[in-house]
């Protein structure tokens, strides 16, 4: 298989939604129109009962209450694939000095951004993901996408070319938030009785990228949807979210369930990889992101995959002749591959290679 430096994949290039949001239009244009997603929202009366998970890291790393929480973990991966993280020890003076580039970074000119744009090479950039044709209908949004570990996949025009404040606060979040994913991980693996060696093997060097997500107002928010319902391709992924504006909803038992943001509290949520790794146990959920019509939304993604030059199928250690593995054994290259080069539909890529 050719080697790929860039893991990352292609996306056609299109318009930046912020820059058309600024116009002040009225109607949004037929590209972006995709009623289709406005269905089956859970009810308010509903919503105080079904709300994704909140774990305790504190209580994690306890003695007198590890057992619990990890108990806690382990049914939210099973039921939710998706909890809040509280205490997750990640300094909050870090954080908001992320929260603020990031506003920075959407906050560029035109002229500035363009240096940071997308090319027919490659993804990383400002632009949008997944657009595999001319037909296709858009997400209401911008992202700036980038690798940023290992340092070698760094595309030379991006991370290391941005404004030295920028660099620094983004590659301290971005260690801070490998030791917090490792740690998750662990106790994922704890949780479900993997080998530990297995676990700290497939992800000690793996590859680390953010989407930072840029969700403009919308004049008709019904009509158009933020971010297409799918599982993430990644193993992990860690969001944070940099303003109180709701939008992030999770499919549950066929409804979607708005996630309402706590307070100093990272949203996280298991990938196809971890859903491949525990042969199922854990599962990557399907979610999307709407708009609306008054206020901006910004977020930032951080996703973790095992090694790049590993493999992806189920741990070794959950196989017996009472449980097979239930998915095929695939590059993780190769795995990447099929991700970038169909637009986002659901869960189709992890689907694919189920047995």
């Amino acid at each position: 298989m050719e080697e790929i430096k860039n893991p990352s994949g292609t996306s056609l290039l299109v318009p930046s939604v912020q820059e058309l949001a600024k116009d002040n239009i009225l109607t949004v244009p037929p590209r972006y129109i995709q009623s289709q997603h406005q269905d089956l929202v859970i009810t308010e009366a509903d919503h105080s009962i079904l709300e994704i998970p909140v774990i305790d890291m504190n209580n994690l790393l306890s003695l007198e209450f590890g057992s619990s929480e990890l108990a806690k973990l382990h049914l939210a991966c099973k039921d939710w694939g998706f909890f809040q993280l509280v205490n997750h020890g990640v300094n909050s003076s870090l954080v908001e000095k992320v929260k603020l580039e990031i506003q920075d970074l959407f906050n560029l000119p035109m002229s500035e951004k363009k240096k940071f744009w997308q090319s027919s090479q490659h993804m990383e950039g400002f632009g949008q993901a997944f657009v595999v044709s001319e037909e296709q209908k858009l997400d209401w949004a911008d992202l700036f996408f980038m690798t940023t570990l290992p340092k070698h996949l760094r595309m030379p025009q991006l991370f290391p070319q941005l404004p030295l404040h920028m660099r620094d606060t983004f590659e301290l979040y971005s260690i801070e938030l490998k030791k917090l994913a490792m740690i998750i991980v662990e106790y994922m693996g704890k949780a479900l009785k993997i080998d530990e060696k297995e676990m700290s093997i497939l992800f000690e060097d793996g590859v680390q990228s953010m989407r930072m997500n840029y969700y403009p107002p919308c004049p008709q928010p019904e009509k158009v949807i933020g971010l297409t319902p799918h599982s993430d391709g990644s193993g992990l992924t860690i969001l944070l979210q940099l303003n109180e504006v709701e939008g992030l909803q999770v499919r549950k038992d066929g409804m979607w369930v708005p996630v309402k943001p706590l307070p100093n509290a990272f949203i996280v949520n298991i990938g196809d990889i971890l859903e491949i790794i525990t042969n199922g146990i854990y599962r990557s959920i399907e979610h999307r992101a709407t708009v609306n019509s008054k206020k901006e939304r910004i977020s930032i993604a951080t996703f973790y995959t095992s090694r790049h030059d590993g493999e992806v199928g189920p741990a070794t250690s959950l196989i017996n002749e009472e449980t097979p593995a239930r998915f095929k054994r695939i590059g993780l290259k190769e795995f990447l591959r099929n991700l970038f080069a169909r637009k986002l539909d659901g869960k189709s890529n992890v689907d694919a290679l189920r047995i």
